[in-house]
């Protein structure tokens, strides 16, 4: 139930606060005065759609917020969004910014507009006069009628699994126009993988090769370069390990002079060894060392077929061997296409098997509870005086879908003697909006006090209608809070609570307000509601509206 609804900077309001209370509450207010204002602000903390248009002009941002009283089932959802809620009220903001874009928050929370709209079942409904339009979609019957069957989400669950069902439909498609093309390809790519194959390379063999054949292509150079090395480091008089060897045994025969210069001799024996083991490999390298033309042609010869394979496949052996590997898996695909096709075709033929025996347990619920929705809509349309009118729920066949295998059209039937038809071939503007009433009544879950706010239902009627009309919200108020924008008297009569919206001028600015009628003030309300003016004659009309409004 909402108990306060705080609006800043939004259209013409620059600030109001409104405490709302049990019970009918109906707001009234002259054409334009700003009344619809009120439950679009709602809507924002319901996660409606926010719009930097929306704000005041002047103002960098929009702000509502709504106290609501929190029923105990909307707990296992903000537990599981980890919000921790004390008390027995919650608080929701919405603010809008200059950009449009917005923020939400429940009770200090920052929370994504998707969460308030989970949460808003919960909290109310708002049924507004395009709501009626919808009446005229068959989709929206048929949820309507989900909703009063409770197979909501059986018939999410079926959902589910006709998607399944058409995405093994699409794969198979694609199957086939892959296998078409695999099969085209199939010789090509088994020539490119015996192509490699045959090849029989090694990942880095090319660096290798490349490596080899510069030794080979270098034997003079490397052999000329090699034995100066080893004559400087080992073989000459005065090679590097002969002076390292001298000074070490200088050194060495100075220690009993100075302990210090004996430790320098020892610096230098790993010096000498290093120079021993690299003049002693050096020698070894200098021995292998040939020039082998035979050699160096077969590397030629080789890296020459690696390389038209390169042109092919990839820059490098590596490249080379990940391309046969992927030629390899499009051969093993196409060869083993049957076996997957095979698998699909069975989990089709098990979803479709699903999906028709858990369509036709819906389609039963739906039919039984289609003879009871249509019976008590029938009910209470009588009651909004429509006494010969007949309301039908019909339920045929129809192609499987994700809603199931049911057509549901509303059928209505205004006059004696006329056959019930669509709803939108014969219901005009004030019959509409009674039987928008009945269904949102019979289809209204019992199970928690929620706000429910009806955005001029009275549109189209007036006289016995609109007396009936206000009736049933005050009935549907014993159960529910209602909030109700109403342009008629009768209407407005039976409220618990009536305010009134109406635009003022401040500073030179045009400003909104809603203002709690009680007493003479909402007397005069009304009798302006009947007259357009307040006369001692509508007064007395008021008056008596007001007493059997009480009466009721």
């Amino acid at each position: 139930m909402l108990l306060e609804l705080l609006i800043e900077n939004y259209a013409v309001v620059e600030k109001l606060a409104v405490r709302f209370h049990p019970g009918l509450n109906v707001l009234t207010g002259e054409t334009g005065s700003g009344k619809s204002i009120v439950v679009d602000a709602l809507g924002l903390l319901f996660g409606g759609r926010a719009s930097a248009e929306m704000l005041r002009t002047g103002a960098a941002r929009a702000r509502v917020s709504g106290v609501f009283e929190l029923p105990a089932e909307a707990r296992p959802l903000l537990d599981q969004a980890g919000i921790a809620v004390e008390g027995d009220d919650l608080i929701v903001d919405r603010e809008i910014l200059g950009s449009g874009k917005s923020r939400a928050w429940i009770s200090s929370w920052p929370v994504p507009a998707a969460l308030l709209r989970d949460l808003a079942p919960y909290l109310g409904d708002i049924h507004g006069q395009h709501d009626q339009q919808r009446l005229f979609s068959h989709e929206a019957q048929l949820a309507l009628l989900d909703s009063f069957a409770g197979s909501a989400s059986q018939a999410d669950a079926l959902g589910e699994i006709y998607r399944a069902w058409r995405a093994c439909e699409a794969e198979l498609k694609e199957l086939d126009r892959a296998e078409q093309e695999r099969l085209r390809l199939l010789d090509l790519w088994r020539f490119q993988r015996n192509e490699i194959d045959g090849a029989n390379l090694k990942p880095g063999e090319d660096e290798e090769l490349e490596a080899e054949r510069r030794v080979l292509q270098n034997v003079g150079r490397i052999s000329e370069g090699a034995v100066t090395a080893y004559s400087v480091l080992y073989d000459a008089p005065e090679s590097a390990y002969a002076a390292v060897r001298t000074a070490g045994k200088r050194l060495e025969e100075l220690r009993r002079f100075d302990d210090n210069l004996g430790r320098l001799a020892d610096l230098l024996k790993p010096a000498e060894i290093a120079i021993d083991e690299a003049a002693g490999e050096l020698r070894d390298y200098v021995a292998r060392l040939e020039a082998d033309p035979d050699r160096l042609e077969e590397v030629e010869s080789r890296l020459a077929a690696i390389d038209k394979l390169k042109r092919k496949y990839g820059t490098s052996v590596g490249e080379i061997l990940a391309f046969r590997a992927e030629a390899h898996a499009q051969i093993e695909a196409t060869e083993n296409a049957s076996e997957h096709r095979a698998a699909v075709e069975r989990r089709q033929k098990e979803l479709a098997a699903e999906y028709e025996g858990q369509a036709r347990k819906l389609s039963a619920r739906r039919a039984k509870a289609a003879g009871e929705l249509g019976r008590k809509v029938e009910t209470e349309v009588r009651s909004l005086a429509m006494d010969r009118a007949v309301f039908q729920v019909q339920l045929t066949p129809g192609p499987w879908s994700a809603t199931g295998i049911d057509n549901v059209q509303f059928l209505v039937s205004a006059n004696t003697g006329e056959a019930p038809r669509p709803i939108d071939k014969v219901a005009s503007g004030g019959e509409l909006s009674r039987i928008a009433l009945s269904v949102k009544t019979c289809v209204t879950s019992r199970d928690a006090r929620r706000t429910l706010v009806f955005d001029e239902v009275d549109a189209g009627i007036g006289g016995t209608a609109a007396d009936s009309v206000g009736r049933r919200l005050k009935a549907l108020a014993a159960n529910d809070q209602v909030l109700c924008v109403t342009h008629l008297a009768q209407i407005a009569g039976y409220a618990d609570h009536h305010y009134a919206v109406e635009k003022f001028e401040v500073k030179g600015r045009t400003a909104a307000g809603v203002q709690e009628l009680e007493g003479e003030a909402r007397t005069r309300e009304i009798s302006r509601m009947l007259s357009g003016r307040v006369t001692p004659e509508a007064l007395k009309h008021a008056e008596q509206l007001l007493r059997s409004g009480t009466s009721v």
